[in-house]
């Protein structure tokens, strides 16, 4: 039976054509059944794996870290240098003959070895004729030992008087003269206080002032306690100015302190340099002052209007009195006939003061420009200039800063009022930066009738190079020509092989002054210095240009016209100087004024500004030597 089931299932089924069993359909439908079931597994797997990987890469995609963009360089073009105008430096020797002069004066600051701040600032320098007889006397202002701390067996130190023999030689006439008397000198102020026709003398000094009245015949008489100008013996005082602030024919006098100091005061500061120990400590660590104003009462007397006039500025935050002042330039700004201050603070504001013209002043530093730097930043202000620089009426405020910052360059815009600081781009900014500048000063060092820029640069820390490898305690004076250019920068920084290395030779630089010592036009120079002596350099120019020189003297204003303006018209330009000693740090420079006018040796006008704002014009001047103007009645 299994042999015949066998055979029978083993025989080949016959169909008729177009058609089939209902088994053979049935098969058939199974078959295609699960071939489709098959094929739609495959596909459902085959799309789940390709939504599983898409979904990975998703995740992956959102996940990855962004691939680095290729570098974006983007091209910087470096500042320019400002274009300078295509002239010709002079070569102008400076040559130091202190000694060969007869100056064998050397600062005393009273150090030793407690390192209390005023030993570190210095003394200032005058030049005057104290004699009248038409040569550059010099005055050079001495500290002393501290009151606790006196050597045995030393003579005091004191200032000394040098008399100058119109060549540029000099005497020294201390002994006798009423200026050999010790105390810690700061800076000095000269003027002709009573009208009498000699300049008198007004010393700063730590610890209480001192006028000293010119006798005549080399003499000096004190008389601070008298006159009312002697200040508190707890002031620390600094630069000193004659003004005649409200035009009355009388010189006034400013005087800047600097900070509320005390031998406790400056141990309790206790400041020291890591590596170095105790050090001299920075001034914002001390309390500021209050600049003093005294008005000339006409008798001899003066009356302290400092509280009156509007000089007390206290800071809004704390009350307590905000000046810490080194340097004053006194400057009509706005040409209203009225002598205005900008005073020159260390590491606080700098003050504009606007004269008012009914015996006040308002303090205008912020709105004016002048009392921050370009980023809003207070400097380490010093020494301090003023003056029309580029021969038109933009006045120009030169201020000595601390080292790492720039020398400031503040010049008037069209709003008289309005400064702003172009120390880049005038071309004093970036050369400046490193050294510590006090001293500074505009002149005219070689005639050519523009003025030029000197620095006085020392730095305060005898140890400072130890932890300031770019820092040196004495460092070179700097000068920068002015080349005149109507486009680019004005300055350019004047190298060594162009004006001796005397000039550069490095001190600890304080003060410095001009003035002509022997009598040949162009303007000599002297740089003072903390604890060392002095360096006097004769300016040997040989250019051939020439020069005007003129002193004024005042009928209704000051005898010694303080605040005059005398302008030489030349063409399209006007040369514009002031007459006004004070300038630099702590220092004085002489009271005639020398223009001068290159090779042409011309000249269109003449006329002067008296203090008040009357005008007059001089009809002859000499050519290459002094004229006298008297002002008309």
């Amino acid at each position: 039976m299994k042999h015949d089931e066998h055979s029978a299932s083993s025989k080949p089924k016959v169909q008729k054509p177009g058609s089939a069993g209902v088994e053979e359909r049935e098969e058939e439908v199974v078959h295609l059944d699960e071939r489709a079931v098959g094929r739609a597994f495959r596909w459902s797997a085959m799309a789940f794996v390709g939504i599983v990987v898409l979904a990975a890469g998703v995740v992956w995609y959102a996940k990855r870290k962004p691939a680095k963009e290729a570098p974006r360089l983007t091209q910087i073009t470096a500042p320019s240098a400002p274009v300078q105008a295509k002239t010709e430096m002079p070569s102008i020797q400076f040559r130091d003959i202190t000694a060969e002069s007869g100056i064998h004066f050397v600062h005393y600051n009273g150090a030793y070895g407690d390192k209390l701040l005023p030993e570190t600032m210095g003394s200032g320098a005058a030049f005057f004729d104290f004699d009248n007889d038409g040569d550059q006397d010099l005055l050079l202002v001495n500290s002393a030992d501290w009151p606790w701390h006196k050597r045995d067996g030393q003579k005091p130190p004191t200032m000394a008087l040098y008399r100058n023999d119109g060549r540029g030689h000099f005497e020294d006439v201390t002994a006798g003269s009423g200026l050999d008397v010790s105390f810690y000198g700061m800076g000095v102020a000269v003027g002709d206080y009573d009208n009498d026709g000699k300049t008198d003398l007004f010393i700063t000094a730590v610890g209480g002032n001192h006028l000293f009245h010119n006798e005549g015949n080399g003499k000096f008489k004190e008389l601070s306690g008298p006159a009312g100008v002697g200040g508190s013996p707890k002031e620390w005082s600094t630069c000193a100015a004659w003004i005649d602030y409200d035009n009355d024919g009388k010189l006034d006098l400013f005087v800047g302190n600097y900070v509320r100091w005390s031998r406790e005061i400056d141990q309790e500061v206790g400041y020291k340099l890591t590596g170095v120990g105790r050090a001299y400590g920075q001034p914002m660590n001390f309390e500021g002052t209050y600049p003093c104003l005294y008005h000339n009462e006409g008798n001899g007397t003066f009356k302290d209007v400092s509280a009156a006039s509007g000089m007390q500025i206290k800071n809004p935050s704390t009350g307590v009195p905000t000046a810490k002042t080194l340097g004053v330039a006194p400057v009509d700004i706005d040409g209203d006939g009225f002598i205005d201050l900008i005073v020159a603070n260390d590491t606080v504001q700098n003050f504009v003061f606007h004269n008012e013209r009914n015996g006040t002043f308002k303090e205008i530093g912020g709105s004016s420009g002048i009392a921050f730097d370009s980023y809003g930043a207070t400097r380490g202000a010093m020494g301090i200039d003023a003056a029309r620089y580029r021969n038109d009426d933009a006045l120009g405020v030169a201020i000595g800063n601390f080292a790492n910052e720039m020398t400031a360059l503040y010049v008037a815009q069209q709003n008289q009022l309005f400064f702003t600081d172009q120390a880049i781009s005038e071309g004093i900014g970036p050369a400046s930066r490193l050294l510590l500048k006090f001293g500074v000063f505009f002149f005219d060092y070689d005639l050519d009738g523009r003025l030029d820029l000197l620095t006085a640069n020392g730095h305060l820390e005898e140890e400072i190079t130890k932890i300031q490898k770019s820092q040196t305690y004495a460092q070179p004076a700097q000068l920068f020509w002015n080349t005149g250019a109507s486009s680019g920068s004005t300055f350019m920084q004047v190298p060594a092989e162009k004006c001796g290395k005397d000039l550069f030779k490095p001190i600890v630089g304080r003060g410095c002054a001009y003035a002509d010592i022997d009598g040949d036009g162009d303007l000599d120079v002297l740089l003072t210095q903390t604890g060392g002596a002095p360096l006097l350099l004769r300016n040997e120019q040989t250019t051939g240009n020439h020069w005007l020189r003129f002193k004024l003297v005042g009928n209704r204003a000051n005898r010694d016209a303080h605040g005059a303006w005398i302008r030489v018209r030349q063409g399209s330009q006007t040369l514009q100087r002031q007459v006004m000693p004070a300038r630099s740090y702590l220092s004085q420079s002489e009271l005639p004024v020398t223009i001068g006018l290159g090779k042409s040796g011309v000249w269109d006008e003449i006329e002067i500004t008296w203090p008040g704002g009357r005008i007059q014009k001089v009809s002859s001047a000499r050519l290459d030597g002094l004229t006298m103007v008297e002002q008309m009645q």
